[in-house]
């Protein structure tokens, strides 16, 4: 009997099931017969042919032995065609079993029906070679999609290779390479031809983002110098009382500071701390002493505050006498200097209007005298008035020039008028 592969115990079968009775339970001599020699013979298609020889019993005995080696082939028919019921069962090899077999019944030392054998293997041939074939195109179709999987990848790793998305490119090629090896059922040919392809395009890649970073590195450490130019002109400041100019200085250091471009992290974190700092002790000192300032400007708002209440108690009816107080009063405002900015448009309204009330009620009652009056005399009245006005316009706006001639005129003018009039 052909040597079979070994038979799993979870396919092992009872043969009883299958035939209900052995061959060596049956009539034999329907497939064979014993010669007056002792000779075993088995009929085939093919005709008679001896298996052997039996010379230990009955005929009948003789017949059952090489029954009994026919149910062993039989065994091993129905253990191939089970096997072709199991899925993962290699097509090749059950062909090459059953070949085996097939070749082996003509030489069998059996007795029983050989040809129902021999087209049951040959049954088990075809199936065989039916699930090998569609195993080849399974196996055709799943190399063409690796190919194609494995192309898709080389294709967005050619598409890639231009890419300035440092970070997020390294991984994807990272990536690709763990897919592309993931992927099996290529020929190691093609497979080689296209790993060359993503190796190229990653290497392209990778030429590119070196060259990049050097150059971000050449440009950090040139904005590393800017910066640090800048933070010693910074720090030149922090002393300076030159509140305006230097606030202006900190402003345009700010600017270059922002246009200078980013220095290596290290040293970028280090220096806006050191700029900062610089920055923040000057405005701290400014501010300190814009607080100290104001007190003095809001207390010179309260002087003047005083002196418009002076103004505005002034008797209009006594206007000589009022007049010349509007004057000491306008002399100590000027004395007193700045107020707060947000100040000084309403204080400046208020003495006007305070000096107008004075001034006009002084032109009624120099009206009033124009008929007793000379035209010289009421000429020079007129001009000191205009004098007077004058005058107060260049103190209010701090001309200084003006006002020195402005009184050297009003005084002249003022002299005449005093003889004109006694």
């Amino acid at each position: 009997m052909c040597p079979i592969d070994p038979i799993p115990a979870r396919m092992t079968v009872d043969l009883m099931s299958i035939f209900g009775t052995t061959m060596s339970e049956r009539n034999s001599s329907e497939w064979g017969h014993v010669g007056d020699d002792g000779t075993v013979y088995v009929r085939t298609p093919a005709g008679e042919r001896p298996v052997g020889s039996w010379r230990a019993g009955s005929p009948a005995e003789g017949l059952a032995h090489f029954a009994r080696r026919y149910d062993d082939l039989v065994a091993d028919v129905v253990l191939l065609e089970q096997r072709l019921t199991v899925p993962s069962a290699d097509p090749a090899d059950l062909a090459s079993s059953a070949r085996r077999l097939l070749g082996s019944l003509d030489a069998a030392a059996a007795v029983g029906d050989l040809g129902i054998l021999a087209t049951r293997l040959e049954a088990v041939l075809g199936a065989a070679d039916e699930r090998a074939t569609l195993r080849s195109a399974e196996r055709a179709r799943r190399t063409a999609a690796a190919i194609e999987a494995k192309q898709a990848l080389v294709a967005e790793g050619e598409r890639l290779a231009p890419s300035s998305g440092w970070k997020a490119t390294s991984e994807r090629f990272r990536a690709i390479a763990v897919e592309f090896r993931a992927i099996t059922g290529v020929d190691r040919r093609t497979d080689t031809e296209m790993w060359k392809k993503i190796t190229a395009s990653r290497e392209e890649f990778n030429r590119r983002r070196t060259a990049h970073f050097a150059a971000l590195d050449q440009q950090r450490a040139q904005s590393r110098e800017r910066k640090e130019a800048i933070l010693a002109e910074a720090e030149a400041l922090v002393d300076s009382t030159e509140w305006s100019s230097a606030s202006a200085q900190y402003r345009t250091l700010m600017n270059q500071w922002k246009s200078a471009g980013r220095a290596p992290k290290d040293a970028e974190d280090a220096l806006w701390l050191r700029f900062r700092s610089a920055q923040d002790t000057f405005f701290a000192r400014r501010n300190a002493a814009n607080a100290e300032r104001d007190v003095e400007l809001r207390a010179s708002q309260a002087a003047k505050e005083q002196l418009l209440a002076e103004a505005a108690a002034l008797d209009p009816t006594q206007s000589d006498q009022s007049l010349r107080r509007l004057r000491e009063i306008q002399e100590r405002w000027d004395a007193i200097g700045k107020v707060p900015r947000d100040a000084v448009g309403d204080l400046e309204r208020r003495l006007s209007a305070a000096g107008d009330r004075i001034r006009q009620a002084a032109d009624v009652r120099w009206r009033r005298k124009e008929t007793a009056e000379s035209p010289f005399v009421t000429t020079l009245r007129e001009s000191v008035a205009k004098l007077e006005a004058k005058l107060e316009r260049a103190r209010a706006h701090g001309h200084a020039d003006e006002v020195a001639k402005a009184e050297s005129a009003l005084a002249t003018q003022r002299e005449w008028l005093s003889h004109a009039t006694r």
